[in-house]
């Protein structure tokens, strides 16, 4: 893994724990796409706050062949997801679920809408 990538991991790791809030980009708290665009703003990436643009604008990537930092969509389909995570490995990902919980590791397979196709930056 680049080393990149690894600082994006180490951001993520960082910010668990910390509470869901709708439309937060850190400190105190984070949505989903709040938290990835955070993370990938520390290696100088810059996206919009949306899992849809986040979606959109990356190297799409077959969810088979997903690394380390290459975020993970659901939804009906790619463009119009509605969530997203970073993946960690092994089936594993960082994502701000929702308003009842908390920046967590959870399976990618944890709901039923797991898009087959991955975004890299």
């Amino acid at each position: 893994m680049s080393g990149n990538k690894q600082k994006v991991l180490d951001y993520a790791y960082a910010q668990l724990g910390k509470p869901y809030i709708w439309g937060g980009e850190g400190p105190v708290g984070y949505d989903c796409s709040g938290l990835t665009l955070m993370a990938y703003k520390q290696i100088g990436v810059y996206m919009a706050h949306g899992s849809q643009w986040q979606y959109n604008n990356g190297t799409k990537i077959p969810l088979s062949q997903a690394q380390p930092g290459d975020l993970v969509f659901f939804g009906n389909s790619g463009p119009t997801n509605h969530h997203v995570g970073i993946y960690i490995g092994n089936g594993q990902m960082i994502h701000a679920p929702n308003s009842r919980t908390v920046v967590k590791i959870s399976s990618i397979y944890y709901s039923g809408d797991l898009i087959q196709t991955v975004a890299r930056y």
